[in-house]
């Protein structure tokens, strides 16, 4: 006859505890391991986008007859990104528009990303007669929204051509002026074609849209006063560096 063994009470809950630590239950079974958590997969963003500088004209600015990157918007990027700067220049240029229809789509063209805004148009508002008042409380209009979102902005004035007369073109050359002197804090380039205007050898067929060696005459032109421009967004901003000193 086999003499049973008493085990304390005790010291069978420490075997209990003991063999539940080890990860076996109380019928000898192994528990089920838990499934290690997966790390997260990591979301690729991508660069920050490039601060933009956005050019609002009509088909001067569109570049017609010229490729994307001969018109004045696509070398003003170039002349920005050799100096340094990398900005980003939208070409926001509709052939045939007016003034009035630049500011109906004003909106949709001012995007978070925007910090400076070239406004470069009247031409079309001249040929087609358009009171010089009615084109100075559009691009008054226009300047006034883009700076309520802190964009700063740059003004391209535009002539009259001769064959509408004299009183209307010095009514309509009147009303640029009249836009710089109430807006002293806005960078002013009287004439967007000065150089240009008047030069065959500078102007497509048409005599009035530039061709490849005037939309360099245009870009220079405008660079002038926009690189002081863009270099004050910079600095106040701390927006972005030159590429040379990052």
């Amino acid at each position: 006859m086999t003499a049973s063994i008493h085990v304390p009470r005790s010291v069978r809950t420490a075997v209990v505890l003991l063999l539940a630590a080890m990860g076996i239950v109380s019928s000898g079974c192994h528990a089920k391991p838990k499934p290690e958590a997966k790390p997260a997969p990591a979301l690729d963003i991508g660069p920050p986008p490039r601060p933009a500088i956005v050019a609002l004209g009509d088909s001067i600015t569109a570049g017609l007859g010229l490729l994307s990157s001969q018109a004045y918007p696509g070398l003003l990027e170039a002349k920005l990104e050799k100096d340094g700067y990398d900005f980003e220049v939208q070409n926001a240029g509709v052939s045939g528009d007016t003034t009035k229809g630049a500011l109906s789509r004003l909106e949709w063209t001012l995007t978070p990303t925007v910090k400076i805004l070239i406004i470069a148009l009247g031409g079309n508002d001249a040929l087609r007669g358009l009171s010089p008042a009615e084109t100075h409380d559009n691009i008054t209009a226009i300047i006034q929204a883009a700076r309520a979102r802190g964009v700063e902005v740059l003004v391209a004035g535009m002539e009259a051509p001769p064959n509408l007369g004299d009183d209307y073109k010095m009514a309509f050359h009147d009303a640029f002026a009249r836009i710089a002197r109430e807006n002293p804090d806005v960078p002013y380039v009287p004439f967007l074609l000065e150089g240009v205007a008047g030069k065959p050898e500078l102007n497509q067929a048409d005599g009035i849209h530039p061709n490849v060696q005037g939309a360099e005459v245009v870009a220079s032109t405008l660079y002038l006063k926009l690189k002081p421009l863009v270099e004050m967004v910079v600095d106040r901003g701390g927006l972005i560096a030159p590429l040379s000193e990052r």
